[in-house]
């Protein structure tokens, strides 16, 4: 089959290589891509939140599969775009990709569906904000109701932080603060049935310890051996099934990847949030341990076929996100990229990378996704980290304590 992947970071280059290894593709192609993603597939330069653009490439390409990578595309509509020029895609609609455009839509869905999660209040108002915070106490949660590139959420003990980031967005959901390890679950949907993906946990503040501000992520690894016996299938029994079920009682079949964030709590697992793409940089190292072919899967996902759930190899993933300087602010750009070769069992993946005279430089904040492989969580972490320990970018920094 002829694929072709929307999307230019660090998950599009993960799925990308992973289709790459699919005997079943044929051709793979990647809109606008990057400097990593060149080496698996041809680049496109097209604008990937313009789905006239995009259905346009999809036609011109003959693909027979289109498969979008991050949210902006999908709430604007490309998946529709795609599919109304007669092409497989694999992304929710628009609509059902409010699941993750609106924290309102998504509580409203979670509502009607009785799928766990936390109390809210939709708030407008700096005063409606102020009763909110009072309601529910600390740790304040604040969430934007809109896309904000995973770095919407505020958590903090500050009253006044909290009240200055509601004030700073146009409407927010502000929710009682959910205690426990938290646990990334994907699920794949054709648009009656879902199945799992392997569970995976990330890590979202910037600096070792969980200090600092909140980013995209600066790290992931699967399996979790600390996980309760049975999660992924209460999981999909309490919160998959039942929310797909809704969404379709609203004429919003969903087909593609339903992300559910949770919270292990003392009361069971309840939902943080949704997300309606694969999560970066929980997709890195599910797809190292993903056995069963790609390219079938997410084709079963956009024709309404899905089969068996997939199959996943032993061992362990783990990924470290080298990020640039002053990230999650502002990111310094331009720096040139050294040692990005691959060892015996780890590799780079390009998140925010350029080509610039004939050299690679950063060109976002988070740059770089080194992922690595192993029997265990401890050695696929040595893996990694020595990999990590040869790249060389100015103002560069990374955890240290991804996996421990």
């Amino acid at each position: 089959m002829r694929v072709l992947v929307v999307g230019s970071g660090g998950r599009e280059h993960a799925l990308c290589r992973s289709l790459q290894l699919d005997p079943q593709v044929s051709e793979l192609h990647c809109a606008p891509g990057n400097p990593g993603i060149e080496e698996v597939a041809r680049l496109h330069p097209v604008d990937p939140v313009d789905p006239v653009q995009v259905a346009g490439l999809a036609r011109r390409l003959r693909v027979d599969l289109v498969v979008v990578g991050p949210e902006a595309p999908l709430v604007a509509g490309v998946a529709d775009a795609v599919r109304e020029a007669g092409i497989a895609c694999f992304g929710p609609s628009g609509q059902a990709a409010m699941i993750e455009g609106s924290k309102a839509f998504a509580k409203d869905i979670m509502h009607a569906a009785g799928v766990p999660t936390a109390q809210a209040r939709v708030c407008r108002t700096a005063e409606e904000a102020a009763a909110a915070l009072a309601e529910f106490g600390t740790p304040y949660v604040v969430k934007d109701d809109g896309l904000a590139a995973g770095k919407g959420v505020v958590v903090t003990d500050d009253r006044e932080a909290a009240l200055a980031h509601a004030a700073a967005c146009e409407r927010v959901v502000i929710e009682e603060f959910l205690d426990g390890p938290e646990v990334s679950l994907f699920a794949l949907c054709d648009g009656s049935t879902a199945v799992p993906l392997q569970p995976a946990q990330d890590f979202k503040r910037a600096y070792d310890g969980d200090q600092g501000p909140n980013t995209g992520g600066m790290g992931a690894y699967t399996p979790l051996p600390w996980a309760p016996e049975g999660l992924t299938e209460q999981v999909m029994r309490e919160v998959v099934h039942p929310t797909i079920g809704e969404l379709s009682r609203r004429g919003l079949p969903y087909q593609g990847v339903l992300y559910v964030g949770l919270a292990l709590t003392a009361k069971g697992p309840k939902v943080i949030e949704f997300n309606a793409r694969f999560g970066d940089p929980e997709t890195q190292v599910i797809l190292d341990r993903l056995t069963t072919p790609l390219g079938g899967l997410l084709m079963a996902c956009a024709t309404g076929e899905l089969g068996p759930d997939p199959e996943f190899a032993d061992g362990a993933a783990v990924t470290v996100v080298i990020a640039a300087e002053d990230y999650p602010g502002t990111p310094v750009k331009g720096d040139v990229i050294k040692g990005l070769e691959p060892t015996e069992h780890a590799y780079v993946l390009h998140a925010g990378t350029a080509r610039k005279d004939g050299e690679i430089v950063s060109a976002g904040g988070r740059v770089l996704s080194v992922v690595a492989g192993g029997p265990d969580q401890d050695s696929a972490r040595r893996n990694a980290y020595e990999l990590v320990s040869r790249i060389e970018m100015r103002g560069a920094f990374h955890r240290t304590d991804i996996a421990r």
